[in-house]
């Protein structure tokens, strides 16, 4: 049987939005960790609100801590706030004080030029505004007891399939991409790459959770055969001693995570200063440390046994980019996922 976010889970992530603007990050299940030294290096001190999406909570923990140890971090502190990125986005428009936003995807950021937030050209740098990738890859118990290692496993009968609702988490359309995507990978048609998607969500998928994080808390707390979740996602899960596994197929996709700075913050040069940093060494490190695949070239050379590159990987791009897909397959009403989506009675939402 599906589990289908009621109502009161949605209105709990609108209120969640609601008391973020009024300052209450604490009660949506964010974090206010601060990390704070003497001065800064221009004599000043300020708190940088971060608004992400849930995935990277351990690597910004990590993060913010060692920008304050550094010269150019020194008076800096954080606040943070984690969620669905979708509802983390628009939070933010609606008024939910952010100097630094990080999500799941690029149109969460889009959204936010459009609101006149973020500024036209926040991914004209030559990381593109990517601070760190990943990949979709399968999680499954260990020992891979129903030895799932393709797509096509995922729809043999018997498999339960667990991923986030697409609705308000960037991570189920990057699964859902990497999923249609691994179908034309492997010659099929769009219209074929569709009906396996369909097939996939409306006959194997049981659980769509509101973010990728509590999808993991699902997997690992006994529901589901196999976990569709982001490469980092499953790393952690294995450090913390989960009784799990991972397999990256050999079609998927290459998850690109933007961050970029609120141009109406009241410390735009601190988050500036911030954001910069997380392209240094010594940040694509810990990015690395924490499961994600460094975007420094120099850097993601140290890791290439720990980061294999699949044979067929392939982006977003690939599929016309995030502007044409979002709107092909996620339009709140006329998007292809987001009629199989409501056939299938999982619930659906306005972007």
């Amino acid at each position: 049987m599906k589990r289908r976010i009621g109502a009161k889970m949605w209105s709990a992530l609108a209120l969640c939005g609601a008391l973020a603007a009024s300052g209450g990050l604490a009660a949506c299940g964010g974090s206010s960790d601060s990390a704070s030294a003497s001065s800064s290096s221009s004599g000043s001190k300020a708190q940088l609100a971060l608004v992400a999406y849930s995935t990277p909570k351990h690597a910004y923990d990590a993060l913010t801590a060692a920008y304050a140890k550094t010269s150019q971090g020194k008076g800096i502190s954080f606040s943070a706030s984690y969620g669905p990125s979708g509802s983390q986005s628009k939070a933010v428009l609606a008024g939910q004080p952010a100097d630094v936003v990080a999500f799941s995807t690029e149109p969460d950021v889009s959204r936010l030029v459009k609101g006149g937030l973020v500024s036209s050209n926040w991914d004209a740098n030559t990381y593109k505004g990517i601070v760190a990738n990943s990949v979709v890859v399968f999680v499954v118990r260990k020992g891979n007891p129903k030895h799932i290692t393709t797509w096509n496993d995922l729809i043999k009968p018997g498999v339960s399939v667990v991923t986030p609702n697409p609705s308000t988490s960037g991570s189920a359309q990057w699964n859902i991409m990497a999923a249609y995507g691994a179908q034309l990978k492997q010659g099929k048609s769009p219209s074929e790459a569709l009906a396996y998607v369909k097939t996939l969500l409306t006959k194997h998928v049981s659980v769509e959770d509101p973010s990728g994080s509590t999808a993991m808390s699902t997997f690992t707390g006994g529901k589901g055969d196999v976990l569709l979740s982001y490469e980092n996602e499953a790393i952690s899960a294995e450090k913390a001693g989960e009784n799990v596994q991972y397999v990256i197929p050999k079609q998927t996709i290459l998850i690109q995570t933007p961050d970029a700075v609120v141009k109406k913050s009241s410390h735009i040069k601190q988050a500036q200063a911030f954001l910069n940093w997380l392209w240094t060494p010594a940040a694509q490190n810990i990015w690395a440390q924490k499961g994600y695949r460094p975007v420094v070239s120099s850097v993601l050379n140290k890791y290439k046994s720990k980061f294999p590159t699949p044979p067929d990987l392939f982006t977003m791009d690939s599929l016309g980019g995030w502007t044409k897909v979002k709107t092909k397959f996620f339009d709140p009403s006329s998007g292809l996922i987001t009629k199989i989506q409501a056939a299938a009675g999982f619930p659906t939402a306005s972007s």
